[in-house]
């Protein structure tokens, strides 16, 4: 492309400083270095993650340095690469990942664990393997999100970082397998590992939960609850397959007893989808004793969850998952192919369809609880 080995200046939300709203600016990307990509972002979804850094850092979040831009959901293509860079070209169509996969640790080589400790920790802060961005804006350096950085028009990964898709994908749909609903969609079938004719509560039905939903519908679960303090989400959580709802402001006792009494001694799968220690805690003690497998996907880093070694001694399990469990280069194309083969719903979470201009009123829908998933167009 003309634009190789060039600076490309272009639109990006800059989050200057916590809490704030995001400011759309002019930015310059620069070009990749050696085990870089740069990509042309197509659209992005916008996660209760990236509200959270914005708004939580420092309290349930840990702080990460500031300027930056958000957005970790995101797809696009191939707009050049840098030195040493053998499988992408430019024109291809990609996802980049927030969670790496190099293929060589001992992590990657491991069949227990999709995490991978390629360059963790400098993009955690915000820069590529350099330690440094390469985003800047008004003189100085705006660190990426996550390594990711996909409220922008433009953005540079790493290559561990990157996958490429299915030439047939819609990058504002399959954006989506990016986080959330792969997030979700595999702690039921890859960590939880629902069972056909198995009870199960969902926490949460926001785009991860949901997406829960339909891993737990597909893995044959006879039952699926799912539990919301929005009642607006009950009738989509429906459609995804959810049999009972349940509203925790409508009972006067904790929603844990509550559920154990309508699945007759409780659930045999809960899944934890809202990142609240106090939801956690309800979701351990909602599963039956003896099998009961609870699995926490929704994110905090901070806070501490408080629960009674009882109810593991009487053979409850309790799990985490990042990422739903997924190796990410390799297996986020084949839930691309799911979703072309009409195997995996993604068009049914997008609510909402908006600009780059627009990112603050994606956030003000997400956290008034409006919208499952806004796609961001660039």
């Amino acid at each position: 492309m003309a634009t190789e080995g060039k600076t490309i200046r272009c639109r990006a939300a800059v989050a200057w400083k916590p809490g704030e709203v995001l400011s759309v600016e002019e930015v310059e990307i620069a070009p990749p270095k050696a085990h870089e990509v740069r990509i042309k972002v197509v659209a992005s979804g916008v996660c209760h993650t990236d509200w959270a850094y914005l708004h939580g850092a420092g309290k349930g979040m840990e702080l990460r340095p500031f300027p930056l831009v958000l957005g970790h959901e995101g797809a696009g293509v191939v707009e050049s690469v840098g030195a040493d860079v053998t499988r992408f070209s430019p024109g291809d169509k990609v996802i980049p990942l927030f969670l790496p996969q190099c293929g060589e640790c001992e992590c990657c080589l491991s069949p227990k664990t999709n995490l991978c400790k390629a360059n963790w920790a400098k993009t955690q802060q915000g820069v590529l393997a350099d330690g440094t961005s390469r985003i800047t804006c008004k003189g100085q350096q705006v660190f990426q999100f996550l390594g990711v950085s996909s409220f922008a028009e433009y953005t540079v990964t790493l290559e561990t970082n990157l996958t490429k898709i299915h030439p047939d994908a819609v990058l504002e749909r399959v954006c989506l397998l990016g986080c959330g609903v792969a997030t979700g969609y595999g702690a039921a079938v890859n960590v939880a590992k629902v069972e056909k004719g198995s009870v199960c509560v969902v926490f949460g039905l926001g785009a991860v939960g949901l997406a829960a939903v339909m891993g737990c519908v597909g893995a044959g679960a006879a039952r699926v609850i799912g539990v919301d303090v929005n009642p607006d989400k009950f009738s989509r959580a429906r459609e995804f397959g959810v049999s009972d709802c349940v509203n925790p402001r409508d009972h006067g006792r904790p929603v844990q007893d509550v559920l154990v009494d309508m699945t007759a001694g409780g659930a045999d799968y809960a899944l934890e989808c809202v990142g609240d220690v106090d939801v956690m805690r309800s979701a351990l003690e909602s599963c039956r004793s003896a099998w009961g497998v609870c699995v926490i996907v929704g994110w905090t880093e901070l806070e501490e969850m408080k629960l009674r070694p009882f109810h593991l001694l009487m053979g409850r399990t309790l799990k985490g998952t990042y990422f739903g469990g997924w190796k990410s280069v390799t297996d986020i194309p084949r839930l691309v192919e799911q979703h072309l083969a009409g195997q995996l719903k993604l068009d049914e979470f997008v609510t909402h369809t908006l600009t780059l201009g627009e990112v603050n009123h994606a956030f003000q829908l997400l956290a008034g609880g409006k919208s499952i998933r806004s796609i961001i167009k660039m």
